[in-house]
């Protein structure tokens, strides 16, 4: 904690605390509330422009709902504040008046709690406005995705605020090297910090008496499996291939499907069950005899760092994965496909004969020093010293 018996307070924007997925936004909150910091996890709308559907404006209900309780303990020294966002970006007036209202509700927020000179920490790009307007003592950007790339965006207006925060932010974070270069270009006090892994949740799936949900236990075998968004970023005209290929298969996508219901494909041996919690995934991933990656080619896909990549490992299990540079790197313990033809070859070898324990603790083994934790004491190590330089800064000046 550097040289004060008291940490900072962190202001830490994120997305939704309540999301279907847990991201590394959350993993990386909790984590700071363990290592004693107060952290006011503060929920901020997302980058998509809201359509109007059903759930968009039920999630629009249950935010205005959280934003009038005020900050609500969710853990011990962390507690969740959500703010109200006009979403169109790209207007010059509704950025002011974002502006204005983040700032009125975060200053109020700071009053009430007995905040001073906090660390501000953004993990989403759209609040770059108001760094350096909260009186921090330090702010950083950790920067998991090119957001510009994620679908149902203002690009170019995302694209901007991304890169006014990378400039303005004092430290940031990014989560694969094609992340780096383009932001050491904008801020040098630029740090690569891949994700973490929740090892210990994950590797419950090799336990032999946690017991498989209902609704997939009479799936027939072999099952091709995976957890996790179902987008734009997934190649499902990839998924229909393998199973069309491949009809003794069962293929078991599990998560919310943000696509058009005419592009999800229809087949009998295609099963998607829908989102499932957090805390069930290990149960779920038990069932699977081979994981998949199926990133669609995209900007998207070149500079993600997928965190299911590190959570299919910990469960021990065989994965077939698109070639993309962060993946790649897993060459030795993931099977790697440059076309659908070499995807379907992958699957055939991996499911050809049943994994072995020893090959399942390989896998387990490449990720077992890549917990959260470690990931913490990487960040905060940085972090920590940036204050420390800035509190001997704050001696000298004040000594003249």
């Amino acid at each position: 904690m550097g040289n004060e018996a008291r940490p900072p307070a962190i202001l830490y924007f994120g997305n939704d605390w309540f999301a279907e997925n847990r991201t590394s936004s959350h993993h990386i909150a909790r984590q700071l509330a363990d290592e004693g910091y107060e952290v006011y996890y503060i929920e901020c709308p997302g980058l998509h422009i809201p359509k109007g559907t059903g759930r968009d404006l039920k999630k629009i209900g249950a935010k205005l709902f959280r934003f009038l309780q005020g900050a609500t303990p969710v853990a011990p020294r962390l507690k969740i504040r959500t703010l109200l966002q006009i979403p169109f970006h790209r207007f010059g007036l509704v950025r002011r008046l974002n502006r204005a209202l983040i700032l009125a509700t975060v200053n109020g927020m700071m009053r009430r709690e007995g905040i001073n000179r906090p660390i501000s920490w953004f993990v989403i790009p759209h609040l770059s406005p108001i760094v350096g307007r909260l009186g921090e003592r330090l702010s950083v950007y950790y920067c998991t995705d090119d957001y510009a790339s994620l679908p149902n965006v203002d690009v170019e207006a995302v694209r901007a605020m991304d890169e006014d925060l990378t400039r303005r932010a004092d430290l940031v974070f990014v989560t694969s090297d094609a992340l780096f270069g383009p932001k050491q270009l904008l801020n040098p006090r630029t740090y690569v910090s891949p994700h973490g892994v929740d090892v210990e949740h994950f590797a419950r799936a090799q336990n032999e008496q946690l017991a498989i949900p209902a609704d997939v236990a009479g799936l027939p075998r072999p099952i091709v499996g995976f957890f996790g968004l179902i987008g734009r970023q997934i190649d499902l005209d990839l998924i229909d291939y393998l199973a069309e290929k491949r009809p003794s298969w069962t293929f078991l996508l599990i998560g919310r499907v943000s696509v058009p219901a005419e592009q999800i494909p229809r087949r009998p041996n295609i099963h998607m069950v829908g989102k499932r919690p957090y805390q069930d995934l290990p149960a779920y991933g038990k069932r699977f005899d081979a994981a998949i990656i199926p990133y669609r080619p995209s900007q998207f896909a070149l500079y993600a760092n997928p965190l299911k990549l590190r959570e299919y490992l910990a469960m021990g299990k065989p994965i077939v994965a698109v070639s993309t540079p962060e993946i790649d790197k897993f060459a030795d313990v993931v099977k790697i496909a440059h076309s659908r033809e070499e995807f379907l070859a992958r699957l055939d070898e991996v499911l050809a004969r049943p994994s072995s324990a020893d090959e399942a603790r390989r896998r387990m083994d490449r990720v077992a020093s890549s917990s959260w934790e470690a990931r913490r004491r990487e960040i905060l190590d940085v972090v920590e010293n940036h204050l420390d330089a800035r509190r001997d800064e704050e001696k000298v000046v004040a000594s003249f």
